[in-house]
């Protein structure tokens, strides 16, 4: 059964409980996102959250405050995390951010093979939010995009799809970046917000949610209290699982290998996306002559690639990825990621909501994941600060319920989507590879479907929130 089908519609109340339940949860978060030793009481209260009040922090350092009030407390202090304040922030809200990773990992300089493709729709928002000056010398424009059929070591297709930026005009696809230039440019500028604070090395020991506020309690025993708490704390989120939220959740037996190759050759701009029997092997182009690559494998042999030296990995890279960039080297780290579908079935508690992969996380296919939480991002600082201009509670069921409605129904589409194309494209049987091929390629010969994929792959939609309109 697919992802569409499985998709169950639910219906919501938007009243206040005079009494309402709420779980307290304890976990530790690894570097991925993942999560630990989790333990769930429940308890009812109707006494609103504690007052903030000027006690230092435990460990006696007078600059950081035991305590502190904001209007939203965010949980995960990533590139969503921080960009939903920065967001908030240009709209007059205060934000406290508490991330679990300190700033020595999660500021890190210094290259390490993974790089992100920011669409347009994202880019005209991280401009937005006084980003984008320090990030674009280091973003290198996606001026076309290859997709084509193929198997291990035939060669190319004829019957291949091409996209061309000019169809778009003057603003194209969008561009890809160097994560930690992205996650440098954006996490200092959240640092640097008088609206935001920004705890680092903080992570939570468990949340509480009432009907006045939500309350979050930092291992180290400061806390934070705010009309509402939001969840940026990645797929396997201990926030969406302590609220009781469910998901809808699928582990492929795929694994993505991601590095970055320096090739002898220019890219001219180009991305390449393969479709093999295993999964897509793309090839996104970054600053200078190199590329990230994402390669997705069955688990097996992806196990088996992992302990080998760097010589081989490249071997098999080049049965993949041809001469046509001439010769290549490893630069950087190699990533592993297992790779899953997760789709919660509600964005919205009380006093709660769910931003990026908390909400949903979807196969790397489309390379939409950032792009996605990222609108989730600009959709609740427009929503919570539409609110705030009313005089309306931002964490009332009924103002979340706006974020909901705006953003799931999106969500469901391109979970659908992308599990599709993943097992449309993962099937190696003669006829479907050849009705394949040629899809693609009739596809592309129909202008006013292949423009509407190209506006698709750059974001640019009429539902997009005010900070990511053109």
């Amino acid at each position: 059964m697919d992802i569409a089908q499985r998709e169950r519609r639910f219906s919501h109340k938007t009243t206040r409980r005079a009494a309402p339940s709420r779980a307290h949860a304890r976990w530790q978060e690894d570097d991925q996102g993942g999560m630990t030793d989790i333990t769930i009481t429940e308890t009812t209260t109707s006494d609103p959250a504690p007052a903030p009040d000027a006690q230092s922090d435990p460990a006696g350092a007078p600059d950081r405050p035991r305590e502190a009030a904001a209007d939203a407390v965010i949980i995960g202090g990533g590139l969503v995390g921080a960009s939903l304040a920065l967001g908030l922030a240009r709209r007059g809200l205060t934000s406290v951010i508490c991330d679990a990773l300190p700033f020595s990992v999660s500021k890190a300089p210094g290259f390490d093979g993974r790089g992100y493709a920011v669409a347009l729709a994202s880019r005209r928002y991280l401009r937005h939010l006084g980003v984008w000056p320090a990030i674009e010398p280091h973003a290198q424009e996606i001026r076309d995009i290859l997709v084509s059929d193929g198997r291990v070591g035939e060669k190319a297709s004829p019957y291949f799809l091409h996209f061309d930026h000019a169809e778009l005009g003057a603003e194209g696809f969008g561009h890809m970046l160097e994560d930690h230039h992205l996650r440098l440019a954006v996490l200092s500028a959240a640092e640097a917000e008088p609206l935001i604070t920004y705890w680092d090395g903080a992570a939570l020991e468990r949340l509480e949610r009432g009907p006045y506020g939500a309350t979050a309690h930092l291992a180290d025993g400061r806390r934070v209290t705010a009309p509402i708490a939001v969840a940026c704390d990645g797929r396997s989120s201990g926030v969406r699982a302590n609220a009781g939220i469910g998901r809808i959740h699928r582990r492929y037996n795929q694994v993505g290998l991601v590095c970055a190759v320096r090739h002898e050759k220019p890219h001219n701009g180009v991305a390449h996306e393969f479709f093999l029997p295993p999964g897509p092997f793309a090839i996104l182009p970054l600053k200078g002559d190199r590329s990230t690559l994402v390669w997705t494998e069955r688990a097996e042999l992806a196990e088996a690639l992992r302990a080998v030296d760097d010589a081989v990995y490249v071997s098999e890279l080049r049965r993949r990825f041809g001469d046509f960039l001439g010769r290549v080297s490893l630069e950087g780290k190699r990533w592993v990621y297992p790779l899953s579908l997760s789709l919660a079935h509600e964005f919205v508690k009380d006093r709660l909501a769910l931003v990026g992969d908390a909400a949903r996380g979807m196969h790397p296919i489309a390379g939409q994941g950032l792009n996605y939480g990222m609108r989730d991002a600009a959709a609740l600082a427009e929503t919570l600060g539409d609110a705030a201009e009313r005089g309306e509670d931002l964490g009332e069921l009924s103002v979340l319920r706006r974020y909901e409605r705006w953003r799931r129904p999106d969500s469901v589409a391109i979970a659908a989507a992308t599990d599709g194309l993943n097992n449309l494209f993962s099937n190696d049987l003669g006829p479907v590879r050849w009705a394949r091929r040629l899809g693609l390629y009739g596809f592309g010969q129909i202008g006013p479907l292949r423009r509407a994929a190209m506006r698709f792959a750059a974001g640019d939609r009429s539902d997009l929130p005010a900070a990511m309109r053109g």
